[in-house]
């Protein structure tokens, strides 16, 4: 089989799927790409068995069909040092000998064969659910909750990104114990719900797929496995087994503290204050009164502290809360509304934290973070 393809799109989609492989594989024919040729069109896989992702790139000068498998790492350093040019590939589908020819010469490599390459799993039809998706929904979903997931050996639903989808809402909710994001969606629902927990890499593939694209997300999953199918590109995922705890449950109700301030504002006071703060524990320490916050942090071993005063609007009662400064500056991060809403029960129980404003109507954020207990 024979093609002709352009060296800078080829190395575009090979790095998109080169980031399933891992560095260290079980098997050794996940090192490579598999490559099946079939008309004029040309599809390329990457797979470490739990995830597999593949891209379809459409072909003008092609003969023959067939399928080989590459070494990834050449394959990507021989292609990342070519100009924009086309490069032809003259594969002999017996020898499996890959020969790469440019205007200034050629390149040889040994291909492997494509059988050992693993079957992609199908969909039990019985146990089937599928729905489609703006590739923004599902970028957003992602996005917000990503940052939040654990890495727990011990909990593994914990590692990855709880979807559920029901008569009201399509969510994405993760959580490491220390904190909770949930991400609702109002104008996607479904009479039949259901629910899967997606693994934190499968995640992370699909957000760099997901900021390149604007198209719709065709999805489907089993109790065993995700697909997620677009106009170029396909993934197939193992879920994480086990049911996701009731998150409800820990974010609490009956806040009567509520507070608005600068995002921006507390988050540069925090950034500074955490300097300051003890690198074993990292306790900042937030106390509110009238229409003022205060940030400090000290640290007793090296004789130093900060402090800082930022206005708010607050209703409630007067309080001091402390808060592990790294879990607080990821939360301040990954809200996007210039002020945000953060409610408050008692310094005992987890805050919570919400934009004022919404980037989307039909959207809805949470975060909550678990408090610190204060030594006074």
């Amino acid at each position: 089989m024979n093609f002709i393809v352009s060296s800078t799109g080829l190395l575009s989609h090979l790095q998109s799927i080169s980031r399933v492989i891992n560095s260290k594989n079980t098997l050794p024919i996940l090192d490579n790409f598999l490559f099946e040729l079939d008309n004029k069109e040309l599809i390329v896989t990457a797979s470490d068995l739990e995830t597999t992702l593949n891209v379809k790139i459409a072909l003008q000068n092609a003969e023959g069909s067939g399928k080989i498998a590459i070494d990834a790492k050449k394959l990507n350093d021989i292609i990342k040092e070519f100009s924009e040019q086309p490069l032809t590939f003259n594969i002999d589908n017996e020898t499996l000998n890959v020969e790469i020819v440019t205007d200034r010469g050629k390149y040889n490599i040994k291909g492997y064969n494509a059988d050992e390459f693993p079957q992609v799993p199908t969909i039990k039809k019985d146990k089937q659910f599928k729905i489609a998706l703006k590739s923004e929904v599902l970028l957003n979903g992602i996005n917000k909750a990503h940052f939040a997931t654990a890495n727990d050996d011990l909990r593994p639903v914990m590692n990855g990104i709880y979807m559920e989808i029901n008569n009201d809402f399509l969510s994405f909710v993760a959580s490491d114990g220390h904190k909770l994001v949930r991400y609702r969606r109002y104008e996607i629902n479904s009479a039949e719900g259901a629910a899967f927990i997606l693994p934190k890499k499968p995640a992370s593939l699909l957000k760099n797929i997901l900021t390149k694209i604007q198209d719709e997300v065709s999805l489907e999953f089993d109790d065993k496995n995700a697909f997620f199918s677009f106009t170029d590109y396909n993934m197939v995922c193992r879920l994480v087994e086990g049911k996701y705890p009731n998150y409800n449950h820990v974010i609490p109700s009956n806040n009567n503290n509520k507070l608005i301030v600068d995002r921006i504002d507390l988050l540069n006071s925090i950034k500074r204050a955490s300097i300051f703060a003890n690198q074993a524990s990292n306790l900042v320490k937030i106390k509110i009164a009238g229409n003022q916050l205060s940030v400090s942090a000290q640290d007793l071993d090296f004789a130093s502290s900060a402090y800082e005063q930022i206005n708010c609007q607050y209703e409630g009662e007067d309080m001091e809360i402390g808060f592990k400064s790294l879990f607080l500056l990821e939360i301040l991060s990954n809200l996007s509304s210039s002020d945000i809403k953060i409610e408050l029960s008692d310094p005992s129980r987890a805050g919570l934290l919400m934009p004022t404003e919404k980037e989307i109507e039909t959207e809805d954020t949470l975060m909550l973070l678990m408090p610190m207990m204060i030594n006074n």
